[in-house]
């Protein structure tokens, strides 16, 4: 099979099973997670703290990068199907205008932040590396659709804007308005997916650092609250249309 049949093979069934091809990397958090707090033990627990929050703050602006790309894209595109690609029209303004694919760069973004909490310097790396080879096949498979589908004006908007980090002078106006409804309506499980993986690595790197079980109540806080918000959108998006916007 020659290497450019072989690299789309590898995409589409990694883009197939991407929701959950990236739990293979879950051995590889778990030995990192044992080697973790190494930031409390030189320098304190307030620098500790510190450190972690900067980590959840960075992976929450990877969360705006994809409520950003999704409250402005339209109908067809940016979406979560998994079986095969789609797509109705090539989105190039808004995010689309600074990187080909913000979806992905806001995955990275959230993913380094999990790792930056852990505080293992090579499970950064790891993760970096890990980020070029996975998506990189599924990027190709996906621009090999999109160039088949929409040629020239793939070729000339790809020439233009980079495959994941931004451009941001390229920036052009999105033809559509910004959708909060539309955010809300695919995004909330993104973002308890975060809340809870901070949480659980809270409680984990805690029992391993301290050898029991201690958990502040701002995190119990910042758990339920956010499980009661991701259970209203929930029953609002399966039992209602409030979410629901025209041409989105």
């Amino acid at each position: 099979m020659a290497l450019r049949e072989d690299l789309e093979k590898q995409g589409n069934w990694l883009f197939r099973w991407r929701s959950y091809s990236p739990l293979l990397g879950v051995p590889v958090f778990i030995i990192a997670i044992r080697q973790s707090g190494i930031i409390e033990i030189k320098f304190g627990d307030n620098v500790g703290d510190f450190w972690g929050s900067c980590a959840i703050v960075v992976s929450f602006l990877g969360f705006i990068v994809r409520c950003i790309t999704a409250g402005y894209a339209p109908r067809g595109t940016s979406g979560r199907n998994a079986q095969s690609q789609v797509a109705e029209v090539l989105n190039t303004t808004g995010m689309y205008s600074i990187t080909r694919n913000p979806l992905y760069l806001g995955n990275f973004i959230i993913v380094l932040g999990v790792a930056l909490f852990i505080q293992v310097w090579w499970l950064v790396v790891l993760v970096c590396f890990g980020f070029w080879f996975y998506y990189e096949r599924i990027i190709f498979t996906e621009e090999e659709f999109l160039r088949g589908k929409f040629k020239n004006q793939f070729m000339e908007w790809a020439e233009k804007t980079p495959i994941v980090f931004p451009r941001f002078r390229n920036w052009k106006k999105p033809e559509l308005g910004f959708s909060f409804k539309t955010v809300l309506r695919r995004e909330f499980s993104t973002f308890l997916s975060i809340v809870v993986t901070f949480f659980l690595l809270e409680i984990v790197t805690n029992f391993l650092t301290q050898k029991r079980f201690t958990l502040r109540i701002s995190w119990v806080i910042f758990f339920v609250t956010s499980l009661g918000i991701y259970l209203t959108f929930f029953i609002l998006k399966k039992r209602t249309k409030l979410l629901n916007v025209s041409g989105r």
